[in-house]
């Protein structure tokens, strides 16, 4: 019997826990990353990719993924990855961007920014910005609204989303429309219950958010810590509306939380759900009918957002 009570869908992934020495690391994404490519698009998704200038001179991809025959003006979601500030994406993300670009639908700007612990902090955050920031500046090129730009993230990916946007604030360029952020890091300092609480939870626990931290900051506090942080942020006004979504069984579930209070608290309209019997990275259970209405959400609050 499951010590949690997660959701039947989620038990069969109860042993996972991914190591997180530096040394696997190399190896780890080379997996991943063979299993990324090996997912094939979803009947009716296009996908082109682009280098472009990345933090300090240095190149980066993106892909576009998008709908066949979708019209210009089209809007768009920039999505930033999660898996700790260090790992490639999943390869499931594959089939869930998809499934925002086809139900949206959209272009999702997919960005593959550079990693932890060779990369630390800012760098990796660095390029998330220079690519939204590239997104705004070809837009009409590359068949986009400006002006329905959103931006979103899982997980560590939820905290580059995050701090992409108080970046732009603070350096007064353009901001999203939407922030989709999807049970997202937000706190350094891991002093919530939930962190307190699930050491040992499926798929991540606060053992393995620990050696994040270590690895991203290197143990220094930044200058601006809200850009690794953003819960710690001085002030969250003019932020872009937010959907914030957290998993029940999750060590990140509180911070998640106390970020889409923290933004209310500022005036910011925030959509939080409170999934049940969920633990982090769920959706890897693709085959899942809980997810399949999960994800149904996140595309209801992407549609609401577009058509603003």
């Amino acid at each position: 019997m499951s010590k949690y009570k997660i959701h039947a869908d989620f038990v069969k992934y109860e042993k996972i826990q991914l190591p997180l020495a530096p040394w696997v690391l190399p190896i780890l994404n080379g997996v991943i990353s063979t299993g990324f490519n090996m997912v094939k698009l979803t009947e009716g998704v296009k996908s082109t990719k682009h280098t472009i200038p990345g933090y300090q001179g240095s190149l980066i991809d993106i892909t576009i993924y998008e709908p066949n025959n979708i019209k210009n003006d089209a809007p768009c979601l920039v999505y930033l990855h999660g898996g700790a500030f260090i790992l490639k994406a999943s390869p499931y993300l594959k089939t869930l961007v998809c499934t925002y670009v086809l139900k949206t639908p959209c272009k999702v700007v997919y960005v593959d920014y550079r990693l932890a612990p060779k990369y630390a902090f800012p760098v990796g955050l660095e390029d998330c910005y220079a690519a939204f920031e590239w997104v705004h500046h070809n837009a009409k090129e590359l068949g986009i609204d400006k002006n329905k730009i959103a931006i979103g993230g899982d997980s560590a990916g939820g905290a580059l989303a995050a701090a992409v946007n108080l970046m732009a604030l603070d350096r007064n360029t353009s901001t999203a429309c939407f922030q989709l952020l999807i049970y997202p890091v937000t706190d350094a300092r891991q002093q919530t219950e939930s962190i307190r609480k699930y050491i040992d939870t499926p798929l991540w626990n606060s053992r393995q958010t620990e050696k994040m931290w270590k690895l991203y900051l290197k143990d220094e506090i930044p200058d601006k810590k809200e850009y690794a942080s953003p819960v710690e942020a001085e002030s969250l006004e003019n932020m872009p509306a937010a959907y914030i979504e957290v998993a029940e069984f999750d060590c990140l579930r509180d911070e998640g939380i106390n970020f889409a209070e923290a933004l209310q608290k500022n005036g910011v309209q925030v959509e939080l759900i409170k999934t049940t019997g969920t633990v982090h990275g769920f959706e890897i259970a693709e085959k899942s009918e809980l997810v399949h209405q999960i994800v149904a959400n996140r595309i209801e609050a992407l549609k609401k957002a577009f058509n603003n």
